[in-house]
């Protein structure tokens, strides 16, 4: 814990934190905790106070994570932006392309469940099937990817 700090006109409290950065106090602590956000400054009474540096680092946090980025991700982020140096901006563009990377992928396997439960929809809405075509794709021994082009196996059938 840093040293009792006198407030100030830009101190603020946790709640004004949170309100102000869209961030909630519980997970205020958190970052806090996992030492993301340095310990604030206390009142005499004990009371976290915070200023524009605290306000700063958690947007800047919450933005990331908006991003997607992880915790260890955005730790090189807060590192890299303490440092000024030349290689700064290849770091930080070699780590977004590498996420950037990790999101596209994400994002074919979200249309390839599209896909499937698409299909998995139609067949109800069909009525190609006894039973439930989704309950089917969900207990097939295939891979989703391999039911939705293949069809929907029944459960017990090979």
């Amino acid at each position: 814990m840093r040293s009792v700090a006198p407030q100030s006109a830009t101190a603020l409290s946790i709640g004004e934190l949170s309100r102000g950065t869209r961030v909630n106090i519980e997970t205020i602590r958190y970052y806090e905790r996992i030492k993301m956000l340095p310990a604030p400054p206390r009142t005499a009474s004990g009371r976290r106070i915070y200023g524009p540096a605290e306000t700063r680092t958690l947007t800047f946090i919450r933005r990331s994570r908006e991003l997607g980025f992880t915790l260890d991700e955005i730790r090189t982020l807060l590192t890299l932006s303490a440092h000024d140096s030349k290689n700064t901006c290849t770091e930080v563009r070699d780590l977004a392309a590498r996420h950037l990377a990790d999101v596209r992928a994400k994002i074919a396997d979200l249309r390839a469940m599209a896909t499937v439960l698409s299909d998995a929809v139609r067949r109800c809405d069909a009525g190609e099937l006894p039973g439930c075509p989704l309950i089917d794709a969900l207990s097939a021994t295939a891979p989703l990817h391999v039911a939705a082009d293949h069809g929907c196996a029944r459960v017990g059938q090979a």
